[in-house]
């Protein structure tokens, strides 16, 4: 090993879902939204003056981050924007957690969270979810320097009453508690109302699930005006420009149409509970999905095989190969046609 390996910072990087690109594909893998972008995004993408682009975007991305704060009912200082929630989950966990203190969370969760902890070098914890793959509360009323998890949580689907999310930031007063709100917006309670009563709530979403837009990279935080002050400290002194003209353009045009994003978002639930009625009269089992994904297993065929099976008909979902998931298949949530595909090939297959 040459000697200047020495000082090299080793990490063992996250895994993304497999992207493949063929025609006749139905991609249920990595819980991209099946439908388009609202009308707008395309329209403002269209009407977009190309000249503008030899100068550097707004770096306060103050556009968007006000369509963000009024439809929410908040001020614009109590909103932050990245590209995409990784983005904005990174800054969060370089700003917040730099605690000798473990931060904690679950176990089974958003894989990228021990990755960013070992990148930044910040001790961690993960409590173990229950047999229900539910999170304990009182695992998180110990001693700690910050705690974040996903409601719902990912890969699993399962949502935390809203009650329990309070419960653990009241008894955290001293560090950050960020609730990492991917998929809230399938059928779950947000945790934004609660920033108004505690100053150490971040809540995080994303423009990439329920307004499709994973391709434009998209992410936003809610707080108290001082975290979000110090999320933009630590921004400016990484990169200044994280917001692109086109992603601030197209996000103002996404959050404005509210008509359609409700609309997809119905579909989208009317889909998932059509599926699960599906897969449990096939044999699966599954706790009960808040988001746009199902996490099951059936009784008698190993996740793997299923999981090849489905790979070699064009049919992708994703594989966990973990401790305690390792026979589970995460299935995203498609268009009401792609999933009656899904669901002739697992009859006919299991039969």
């Amino acid at each position: 090993m040459s000697r200047w390996e020495e000082n090299i910072r080793k990490v063992i990087p996250y895994t993304p879902g497999e992207q493949p690109n063929q025609p006749d594909m139905i991609k249920l893998n990595t819980n991209e939204n099946p439908y388009p972008p609202a009308p707008g995004v395309e329209k403002a993408l269209r009407e977009m003056d190309t000249d503008t682009m030899r100068l550097y975007p707004d770096p306060t991305a103050g556009e968007l981050v006000h369509a963000i704060a009024k439809n929410y009912g908040l001020k614009d200082e109590q909103v932050f924007v990245g590209v995409g929630s990784d983005d904005v989950l990174a800054m969060s966990f370089l700003t917040f957690f730099n605690s000798q203190k473990p931060v904690l969370f679950p176990d089974i969760t958003y894989s990228f969270y021990d990755v960013w902890a070992d990148l930044f070098r910040i001790p961690y914890e993960r409590p173990a979810l229950d047999e229900n793959f539910h999170i304990r509360t009182e695992d998180y009323f110990r001693e700690n320097g910050g705690i974040v998890f996903p409601n719902p949580n990912a890969p699993t689907g399962v949502e935390m009453p809203l009650e329990e999310v309070e419960d653990i930031i009241r008894h955290n007063p001293d560090v950050i508690v960020i609730v990492d709100e991917a998929y809230v917006d399938f059928g779950s309670q947000s945790a934004l109302p609660l920033i108004e009563k505690y100053d150490n709530l971040l809540v995080v979403q994303t423009f990439s699930k329920s307004r499709s837009m994973a391709g434009m990279r998209i992410g936003f935080a809610c707080g108290n005006e001082k975290l979000i002050r110090f999320l933009n400290d630590v921004k400016y002194s990484f990169n200044s420009y994280t917001m692109d003209r086109t992603a601030i353009a197209a996000g103002v045009a996404a959050v404005e149409d509210k008509a359609y994003f409700d609309e997809t978002c119905n579909k989208i639930i009317e889909t998932r509970e059509w599926t699960k009625k599906e897969l449990k009269a096939l044999g699966f089992s599954f706790q009960d999905s808040m988001s746009n994904f199902i996490f099951a297993t059936h009784k008698t065929c190993p996740a793997k095989e299923l999981f090849e099976a489905l790979r070699g008909q064009h049919i992708y979902v994703r594989y966990f190969q973990k401790d305690r998931i390792d026979n589970f298949l995460r299935i995203t949530v498609g268009t009401k046609e792609e999933m009656q595909k899904f669901i002739d090939f697992l009859k006919d297959y299991l039969k």
